[in-house]
């Protein structure tokens, strides 16, 4: 099979370079869901995940509302179910079916080109936004392999999410500017217009919540800090395929998803555009936005506590001196938790960690390569882990107010030991 590429007169052979040859193989048979094959200038592909979604077009119309960019955007609307639905939903489901077909038909075709698919049944054990959006992905990488384009730019937005005019060219022009990231987060608001006032307060201390959390991160050395908005990052298509595919889980898989890509290489910011989700109720997923704002309107959550900044505090210690482990002996390494915070102390014995790192410093040819390391062991996962752990027995939960004005005063005020 010969696919023309960019290059005038060029052709190359799929079968000598499909980059992602492995990660299909191990899946067996792929079947695209697009039946057209891409146009050669494809550079960027935005997946989009639709389950019982009403105002899918809102997102398309702004997504067509778009500059052009320079190469070929496609777009893709995934509308899945479990094999086993409710006829109600499958026929909401079927009926967007019919008016982003109906509303697809009536667009040119650009530079931006819009996809849809029959609606796509998923395994009822894996059924959820997680292996909706693997699906999808999977879909743009295949298509990325056929124009044997690993530098190609995997989107993830969600059905209810608008986008800004210059949404697709800030995102091109992010991966031209820095060719070695793998991926990148896009900076994000929810919509506040049509809601009400309590839903509008719950919604922006959610957002204040995952400024302060990614913040604290940062200031306490974690260098991987990043929001996980699934309707706000890129990948790149080979990021795609070292990272090892997107996660099936059914809540949290951007999550999981980001703070692995982490591993793989840099993933960068895009702060010149947004995303700008709903800010409705959910009961899609068992945590994240959509259950926040729930539990908060039936007063089951209160928005305005958080993590105590202590938590953060205490971490600092840790990850400020965590070099030193590199070059201490194996009674010096077993000694140190005794000079931590005693939340901290007891979360690493409980947790063998000591061990763990002793493990990862005798692997390790330099301390550079320590470094990157021990923060792949203490990684985003087991942070969180920690904090939830700290606050089962060590800390109260603080007002996010008042967290959020200590944690700006010791970003200001670095030498301030608190």
């Amino acid at each position: 099979m010969l696919i023309r590429v960019t290059q005038p007169g060029f052709f190359l052979n799929i079968a000598h370079r499909m980059f992602a040859r492995t990660y299909f193989q191990k899946y067996g048979n792929y079947r695209p869901l697009i039946p057209v094959e891409p146009h050669p200038d494809t550079t960027l592909f935005v997946m989009i995940p639709s389950f019982r979604e009403p105002d899918v077009l809102a997102t398309l119309d702004s997504l067509a509302a778009c500059s052009p960019p320079r190469g070929i955007s496609e777009v893709f609307v995934i509308i899945n179910e479990p094999e086993t639905c409710d006829p109600e939903i499958s026929a909401l489901n079927e009926q967007t079916y019919r008016d982003v077909i109906g509303w697809i038909a009536k667009q040119p075709q650009g530079r931006i080109r819009f996809h849809t698919a029959p609606v796509v049944k998923l395994p009822q054990k894996w059924a959820g936004v997680g292996m909706a959006r693997k699906r999808g992905m999977d879909e743009a990488l295949w298509r990325f392999q056929l124009l044997d384009r690993p530098n190609g730019i995997i989107v993830s937005l969600d059905a209810d999410t608008l986008v800004e005019p210059h949404y697709l060219t800030t995102i091109e022009d992010h991966f031209m500017k820095h060719p070695s990231h793998v991926g990148a987060t896009i900076d994000f608001s929810h919509q506040l217009d049509g809601i009400s006032n309590k839903q509008r307060e719950g919604i922006l201390l959610y957002e204040k919540y995952l400024k302060y959390y990614k913040a604290a991160l940062t200031w306490c050395g974690y260098p991987n800090a990043l929001y996980t908005i699934g309707s706000a990052f890129a990948v790149t298509a080979d990021g795609y395929v070292r990272r090892g595919g997107m996660t099936r889980r059914k809540a949290g898989e951007d999550f999981y998803f980001l703070q692995t890509l982490t591993q793989v290489g840099k993933v960068g910011e895009i702060t010149s555009t947004a995303v700008h989700p709903s800010a409705r109720e959910s009961d899609r997923v068992a945590f994240g936005t959509g259950p926040s704002i729930r539990q908060w309107m039936a007063d089951a959550e209160d928005l305005r506590l958080t993590y105590n900044i202590q938590a953060f505090i205490d971490l600092k210690v840790l990850f400020t001196r965590h070099r030193e482990f590199y070059h201490m002996s194996g009674e010096m390494l077993t000694a140190f938790p005794e000079m931590l915070p005693l939340p901290l102390r007891i979360f690493m014995e409980e947790d063998e960690l000591i061990s763990g790192i002793a493990s990862l410093r005798s692997n390790c040819a330099s301390e550079v390569v320590f470094s990157q390391r021990f923060f792949h062991l203490f990684n985003a996962f087991k942070i969180l882990k920690f904090v939830h752990f700290g606050h089962r027995g060590y800390y109260e939960r603080q007002s996010l107010v008042e967290a959020y004005e200590v944690l700006m005063s010791l970003v200001n005020n670095p030498a301030d030991p608190m």
